[in-house]
């Protein structure tokens, strides 16, 4: 029997919230809910010269622990001063510590598009998520080749845009069948919370036409700029502008 790892334990509490709100939400209303709520659009507000900054927030994760007890509205307006494209907000509850309520209190106070960060596994969370957000992450783990062309084709349905995130090999090129135009690449390993940022410089090649988004591990210009030399488009920053949100402005102003 294998040992659950960080990433089961997080998609199995995921279920369990999703179970919950299928019981107490009618698909229906959510949807047109969903799709009466007016999106910012993501995905151009990553294809401008440079490279763009998705700036986070979140109060703890499983790898660093407590980060902050931040107050996402504030910290979203001083991204967005310093240059951010668009913003990234952690709802998870159990091991971020976040909410819907720091995505809406985030996302009110900018103008910039924002990402509902979770662990989606249900397509109800797919419409939640658009009642209130631009984006929504897809994580290619936690699905098959049909089920994330599915719920890729989902959120453009309801004019979200789903940013697929991948590790390895097969879940890029299953990212690369399932109609995403933007895709992450996570070097952060989510069964082991392992950083190695070659992991984008492997398998961008392989990720022609999308937008391409470098996640986890960016600490420094230095990073963010041998992420862009190896093809990104952009970099998500969370710990590391948690901890120090002048790095944002430096890093925008890479050309």
């Amino acid at each position: 029997m294998s040992i659950p790892t960080v990433l089961d334990d997080l998609a199995t509490a995921a279920r369990r919230r999703a179970e919950r709100l299928k019981s107490t939400t009618d698909f229906d209303t959510l949807y047109e809910q969903a799709i009466e709520f007016e999106k910012r659009d993501f995905a151009a507000a990553l294809a401008a010269p440079g490279l763009s900054v998705i700036s986070e927030i979140k109060r703890a994760s499983p790898s660093a622990g407590h980060i902050s007890d931040a107050d996402p509205a504030e910290w979203a307006a001083r991204y967005e001063t310093e240059g951010a494209s668009c913003l990234s907000v952690l709802t998870e509850p159990d091991q971020f510590k976040g909410s819907l309520a720091d995505l809406d209190a985030a996302r009110g106070r900018v103008s910039l598009p924002v990402i509902r960060k979770d662990f989606t596994v249900d397509e109800i969370q797919i419409l939640e998520a658009a009642t209130r957000a631009d984006a929504v992450l897809l994580i290619a783990a936690l699905f098959d080749a049909e089920s994330l062309a599915r719920y890729v084709a989902l959120s453009v349905e309801v004019s979200l845009t789903p940013l697929v995130e991948v590790h390895d090999e097969r879940e890029a090129e299953m990212a690369a069948k399932s109609g995403a135009r933007v895709i992450g690449v996570n070097n952060r390993d989510l069964r082991d919370f392992t950083v190695d940022l070659g992991i984008f410089e492997k398998l961008a090649p392989k990720l022609t036409g999308a937008t391409l988004i470098a996640e986890s591990g960016v600490k420094s210009v230095e990073e963010a700029e041998r992420l862009r030399n190896a093809g990104a488009d952009a970099v998500l920053v969370g710990e590391a502008a948690m901890r120090e949100p002048a790095l944002v402005a430096k890093i925008s102003a890479l050309s």
